[in-house]
């Protein structure tokens, strides 16, 4: 034990992590006792709500606490409102009652599935508001106005409390972002740097061989690196969002900065085993090291100085090796290497805008408007779930006609909200529900030994920093925080600390205890039991989401033009998700197999759109125009019979350059069938993937469920 003290006081990297969490632990408990003590002293019916807000809204970077608190408060006045006019409308029928709360409980679960970040608590509030404004009123329903306007006070006050520690208290400074947006392009710069290094190392080839991918030679640290960069880039998007709450550097730049940031991980993304790149000749080993050379040119450039201040040179670099990749496209009529030259000028082009975006405010990024993911399976599960445990619990209170049913259902309907804002509801049921019932053992002990000892409000203060600061320090540890939050927040629960403070009552105490442990059970038994996950479902839905969104772009018959980030950037959060689905009950091979498969989804779409550009070009005649459009249509059998996709875009290439007239033809049209031919490669190599038959649509039980994941489906294996 000593020895490991020692380590974290010798380390670097822990001693800061440490004092980080210590700083935020004291930050929070202050926040807790000045909360308490104004309850107190305004005479609060409920002053340990207070405390109960500061647990929630509580967050080491203050963006996000004044996030928090400002939607929280929103979510408290809806929430207070539908439950006077819920209250109002049923108050002589309790099971239609119960019924309208179910519903509207399992409506706020939808909506803090669909809502990003800090605004899904104002629908975690609106559901938790419900219920603790309502159980007080249930043997005076004519005081649900006075419990609403109690129950607002106390969340005003923990919110105002926590946020003016957390403000005066935290520096706030935009610098620290800004390196860690410096860092990460820095990063993304030798990311795709180590991959033309492997390509510009390869020996030269015969050009009439077929392209071998340099994905085979580098190490498979390479491959996890592209996940971990994607999530990192995923985080300090959400970084800068919250940032721009309180951060007027960051908010007048937020919009370009996001912008950035999805580009560089379209860049990341970009680079997977399905794409094609030209032979290894020495014409193309050089253009490798032209790129290596400019990229070793930025990582240069920024070794030591900030985006703002170098960016003009970068972009002066990055154009000078477009004009180069230009000028010898105009000399090459090798489709390969057209098409070669035109991926590296898109990849340029990302780079470029990308280092513009995060360097200055007013560019090309300002215009675009990010669009999340709405997964609405997902949310109607959650919502289901949260009516289902809202209707049982209710019902257990009514039949039973127990008296600490109240607190069962304030535990499971706040539970169930706060579940729903998580990538994986049922996973973090159990954790939710295991750090609560840590919780009755805690409060034992702290109304046996701490509490029989008070005399005074900084005794009370101290017994309740010394049962929360266990959950507070492991509260964003990354295996147990879910489970530290809940025993964080409903700890406060078990203590029963009212105004006037009582004697307290052993049964009194063992009946709420007892309440709260079978809202856990509740809570496992709805989330994984009777509405229990299907990961395999959800990831199956994920696929056929990517190749739908394929078939309309393909069909959409117009470009997306500006809005193509946009559409990138949709594509890549349901890649995300669908990583996260898989990694519950994939392999490791088949996962990556399969998230190579989804990136290529992304290059099809690239190319989708690159050959609908060119065949806007004078040098597209009429019937090539017309057999390019289609070659698009042909993208309607995508999910049905990916080969037939395939093989029509493999005869349209034929109509546009025949391999015999590829020198004599404009390079439009020989690039326009170098695209066809690569989408056809890319389909041949996933179509398990993109059909609606194949292996991960299947049930586990099934043997077409065991198939090769992107072999392509036989006729008879529907």
């Amino acid at each position: 034990m000593l020895s490991t003290l020692m380590r974290s006081f010798s380390n670097d990297a822990r001693w800061a992590a440490m004092r980080t969490t210590a700083a935020y632990s004291a930050r929070a408990l202050l926040s807790v006792g000045i909360a308490l003590f104004l309850a107190f002293t305004f005479q609060l019916q409920s002053p340990m709500s207070s405390v109960t807000t500061v647990m929630i809204v509580a967050n080491p970077t203050v963006g996000a606490l004044v996030s928090k608190s400002v939607w929280r408060v929103i979510g408290t006045i809806i929430g207070a409102s539908i439950s006077v006019g819920l209250m109002a409308v049923f108050v002589q029928s309790p099971t239609l009652y119960f019924m309208g709360l179910s519903v509207t409980v399992g409506l706020a679960c939808m909506a803090a599935t669909f809502l990003r970040l800090f605004r899904a608590y104002a629908a975690v509030l609106t559901g938790y508001t419900i219920v603790i404004i309502s159980a007080p009123a249930f043997d005076d329903p004519d005081g649900i106005f006075l419990s609403a306007m109690s129950r607002l006070s106390a969340v005003v006050v923990g919110i105002v409390t926590t946020a003016a520690v957390f403000m005066v208290t935290s520096p706030r400074r935009s610098d620290t972002l800004f390196v860690q947006i410096h860092d990460l392009f820095r990063d993304t710069v030798s990311y795709i740097l180590s991959f033309h290094q492997g390509y510009s190392t390869v020996p030269a080839q015969n050009p009439d061989a077929p392209p071998a991918s340099t994905f085979r030679t580098l190490p498979a640290t390479f491959h996890d690196s592209r996940a971990a960069m994607l999530a990192r880039i995923g985080r300090l998007s959400d970084a800068v969002e919250y940032a721009a709450t309180d951060n007027y550097d960051i908010s007048v730049r937020q919009r370009e900065i996001r912008a950035g940031l999805a580009r560089l991980s379209g860049i990341v993304a970009s680079y997977h085993p399905h794409t094609v790149t030209a032979s290894n000749t020495v014409e193309d080993r050089a253009v490798h090291g032209e790129i290596v050379s400019m990229l070793q040119y930025l990582m240069d450039l920024t070794a030591d100085s900030p985006l703002e201040s170098i960016w003009t040179l970068g972009c002066a670099r990055i154009s000078q090796t477009r004009a180069i990749m230009i000028a010898q496209a105009r000399d090459s009529h090798s489709p390969q290497s057209l098409l070669f030259l035109d991926d590296i000028q898109d990849l340029l082009g990302q780079i470029e805008t990308a280092l513009q975006d995060l360097s200055r405010r007013g560019s090309a990024g300002r215009r675009l408007r990010l669009q999340p993911y709405l997964e609405w399976p997902t949310a109607l599960r959650n919502g289901a779930r949260g009516a289902t445990t809202t209707m049982l619990t209710a019902l257990i209170w009514y039949v039973l006609h127990w008296t600490a049913g109240p607190t069962m259902m304030l535990y499971v309907v706040a539970a169930a909200s706060l579940l729903s804002t998580l990538p994986s509801a049922s996973r973090a049921a159990g954790l939710m529900a295991s750090g609560t019932a840590l919780g009755v053992p805690a409060g034992l002990l702290c109304h046996i030994y701490l509490l029989p000892q008070i005399d005074g409000y900084p005794l009370l203060w101290l017994t309740l920093c010394i049962m929360l600061l266990p959950g507070v320090w492991l509260q964003f540890h990354p295996k147990v925080g879910i489970g530290a939050f809940g025993y964080c927040v409903f700890s406060t629960i078990m203590l029963q600390i009212n105004n006037p403070i009582h004697y307290y009552n052993d049964i009194s105490l063992m009946n709420g205890w007892l309440a709260l442990l079978l809202g856990c059970g509740m809570l496992v038994l709805s989330f994984r039991v009777i509405l229990p996950p299907n990961h395999r479902l959800d990831a199956a839905r994920l696929v056929s989401s990517l190749t739908r969104s394929l078939r309309r772009l393909a069909l959409s018959g117009r470009r997306q033009g500006k809005e193509w980030l946009v559409w990138e950037n949709l594509q890549l959060q349901k890649v995300l998700r669908l990583a996260m689905r898989l990694s519950f009950f994939a392999r490791p091979a088949a996962m990556h197999q399969y998230i190579d498969a989804a990136l290529a989804t992304l290059s099809l779409g690239r190319l989708i759109e690159r050959v609908r550009m060119i065949a806007t070009s004078p040098d597209v005649t009429p019937a090539q125009r017309s057999a390019i459009y289609d070659a698009l249509d042909a993208f309607s059998e995508l999910a049905h019979n990916p080969l037939l996709t395939a093989n029509a875009l493999r005869r349209a290439a034929g109509v546009l350059c025949p391999p015999d007239a590829i020198t004599q033809r404009p390079a439009a049209q020989v690039e326009a069938m170098a695209c066809l031919e690569q989408a056809a490669r890319i389909i041949h190599d996933i179509p398990g993937f993109l059909d609606q038959r194949g292996p991960l649509q299947w049930g586990e039980d099934y043997p077409a469920a065991h198939r090769p994941p992107l072999a392509a489906v036989r006729p008879e294996a529907g």
